[in-house]
């Protein structure tokens, strides 16, 4: 694949949907693509804004907590694994209403208690927690959240 090829469908992807630096550097490794021409196509995707760190991540921010349901912490441990600057994953996350994102878990919770099993009381919240807090939800939304619903 020639340099102006992966630019065009790369253009074309960025065009269709966002994505990252690191998103792209991908999709050229899997096509075997030689590093000095990843930067090159790289730095013209950028000059041209069809790559925008800051934009990917808001969009990010935004899926993510609307349509995954995933917490704060989830959100910016795969933003940062996806080499997204501190500047723009803090920026972005501010996006998050936390009134909706405990909505969001109350709703989580209430939905998966219906389905979990457990000796007592204990071991059901137990596991409600571990199952929030891989969603990314802070132990203490969680806790706050979980006490709410057992009044």
């Amino acid at each position: 694949m020639t340099e102006n090829d992966a630019y065009s469908r790369l253009s074309a992807q960025c065009a269709m949907g966002e994505l990252c630096i690191h998103d792209v550097r991908k999709k050229m490794q899997r096509w075997e693509i030689a590093d000095e021409v990843q930067q090159r196509v790289v730095e013209r995707l950028l000059d041209e804004r069809f790559i925008d760190e800051n934009r990917y991540a808001h969009a990010f921010v935004r899926d993510k907590s609307r349509y995954n349901k995933w917490g704060v912490t989830k959100i910016r441990f795969e933003l940062m694994k996806r080499g997204i600057d501190a500047n723009n994953i803090d920026d972005a996350l501010t996006e998050i209403d936390e009134e909706e994102s405990l909505s969001t878990l109350r709703q989580l919770i209430e939905s998966k208690r219906r389905s979990v099993k457990g000796k007592s009381e204990y071991e059901i919240n137990a596991k409600l927690v571990r199952f929030a807090v891989s969603r990314g939800f802070s132990i203490q939304e969680v806790l706050k959240v979980i006490s709410i619903a057992e009044d």
